[in-house]
């Protein structure tokens, strides 16, 4: 057996592992252990099928953290859940595109027509499992996209009042909420809510105008971090001074670009690789080379500087100056964000021609 062949058995067996873990405490060992290897294969295997194995992982924590939480809620005498429930995520998540580090970003779609009794249930379970999965390694989520949180955690009735409410304004904050709901992804409970959810979210932008220029307006928001020379714009100061920001330099515009043309033409993918094929196998509005630069970017995204606490990882997002000095890299990245620039050109044509035709 070769070294990777053993990888990739050590790997399965771990990841196997996980979804049977029988507490909290075990559940995060056992992250740990499948995390070990999947570093030891971080360059030794194509960054897609690395990226696939990450994504397995986190799923598998979720589904166990899920289970878990339901077993706290009966031991403290809460019961197991009084009607079926979705659990779902956003974010890098949702696009399985997580890292080894990221945080938490997911909610959870409930059964049926509020009720006093059900939301104190699901607040109480919301809060247990965005601690458990705390604990495992996922820090909560700054925005407080989680299912602690009472704006991501509620019935499918409540969830259409939401997202109907966000679709008929266009200020910049309700249309940044839809934007995160556009890359939600069921992962574990009653798959059929989560399938009711997408339906009634995709059917609000048939023939609505209005508010493709309103998400558009959001989408060209980040712009390549290039200089009118055409060279790559590094941070100036602080902690990062000489570095590059790889999230909101180069894979965010990246993401986002391929976002709006996937949601345009009513794909449900939310993988931005899985998008990208869609689209270039059925429509033309993407130039060249757009896959190679969004892998130049999960590359250098997981390729980031990371430390290591209590056995759990957390990084930067940030390239340092050191790294930067690889020409080959910065070849890379340059003409990485020349893409993005040429996409984010196209983008705000739409956008004036759509501003134009609302006068």
């Amino acid at each position: 057996m070769t070294q990777t062949e053993s990888d990739d058995w050590d790997y399965k067996a771990v990841y196997e592992s996980i979804v049977t873990s029988g507490s909290p405490e075990e559940l995060k060992t056992r992250r740990i252990a499948c995390q070990s290897i999947l570093l030891e294969q971080l360059n030794v295997i194509p960054i897609e099928e690395w990226m696939l194995r990450v994504n397995a992982m986190h799923d598998a924590i979720a589904e166990a953290a899920v289970v878990l939480s339901e077993a706290q809620m009966i031991e403290a005498g809460h019961g197991p859940p009084p009607c079926a429930y979705s659990f779902i995520v956003f974010g890098s998540a949702g696009r399985k595109e997580t890292t080894l580090w990221s945080d938490q970003d997911n909610g959870l779609i409930i059964e049926g027509e509020p009720e006093e009794a059900k939301e104190k249930y699901f607040e109480e379970f919301g809060i247990r499992l965005s601690l458990l999965l705390a604990n495992t390694g996922y820090e909560k989520c700054e925005g407080k996209v989680m299912v602690s949180e009472p704006m991501w955690r509620k019935t499918l009735t409540e969830w259409k009042e939401q997202i109907t409410g966000w679709r008929t304004q266009f200020e910049w904050e309700p249309i940044r909420y839809l934007i995160i709901c556009s890359d939600m992804r069921h992962v574990a409970g009653d798959r059929s809510l989560s399938e009711q959810w997408l339906d009634f979210y995709h059917e609000g932008f048939i023939d609505n105008s209005k508010l493709w220029a309103a998400v558009l307006r959001n989408t060209v928001r980040h712009k390549a971090t290039l200089n009118l020379l055409g060279q790559v714009l590094t941070e100036r100061f602080g902690d990062h001074a000489g570095g590059f920001d790889v999230k909101y330099g180069l894979y965010i515009p990246l993401v986002n670009g391929v976002r709006y043309f996937a949601l345009q033409h009513g794909i449900r993918k939310t993988s931005t690789l899985e998008r990208l094929e869609i689209l270039s196998k059925e429509y033309q509005h993407l130039p060249e080379g757009v896959r190679s630069a969004f892998l130049t970017a999960l590359k250098m995204r997981v390729n980031t500087p990371y430390s290591v606490h209590d056995g759990l990882l957390s990084g930067s997002d940030f390239a340092s100056e050191n790294e930067l000095r690889n020409r080959q890299l910065m070849s890379e990245l340059r003409d990485s964000l020349l893409l993005v620039r040429r996409i984010h050109r196209v983008l705000q044509r739409q956008l004036r021609s759509a501003e134009r035709r609302q006068l």
